[in-house]
């Protein structure tokens, strides 16, 4: 994984971390290092459904689309966006979970309920950024 460029927030600031991790547990690790740099550290609680919400976007695109070619992680006031750019222009979307395990399909529903909005936009290299935002 490149080094990811952090910005350290303060109470009122903007705070922001962009890095591309090749598996979800560096997005979790990068994840888990931003929010111990808030000022306010967000409540236990919250870091929990971060780490979830990001495991779960970077999964993903890792799944059904082969690659990340971009995880930024922005906090302003008391709001999170999770951003996670891939090289595939199909969009997500809710399928019937799998039981039995083989198969997934719990991501998608796992990640609209974390969030309380996600956005979905195709990108210019031919991918797409999905975007959800959660409060802090």
């Amino acid at each position: 994984m490149n080094q990811p460029e952090v910005s350290r927030a303060r109470p009122g600031r903007r705070a922001e971390v962009v890095c591309r991790p090749r598996l979800a547990a560096e997005a979790r690790d990068v994840a888990a290092a931003f929010l111990s740099g808030l000022e306010p550290v967000p409540p236990a609680v919250t870091r929990q459904s971060v780490l979830l919400l990001v495991s779960e976007l970077v999964t993903n695109a890792l799944r059904h689309a082969g690659a990340i070619t971009r995880l930024r992680l922005t906090a302003e006031g008391n709001r999170l966006r999770v951003q996670v750019d891939d090289p595939a222009p199909a969009r997500p979307w809710g399928r019937t979970p799998d039981l039995s395990g083989s198969t997934g399909g719990f991501g998608w529903h796992i990640a609209s309920r974390l969030a309380d909005g996600i956005t979905v936009w195709d990108r210019a290299d031919g991918g797409k950024a999905v975007a959800a935002t959660m409060p802090l």
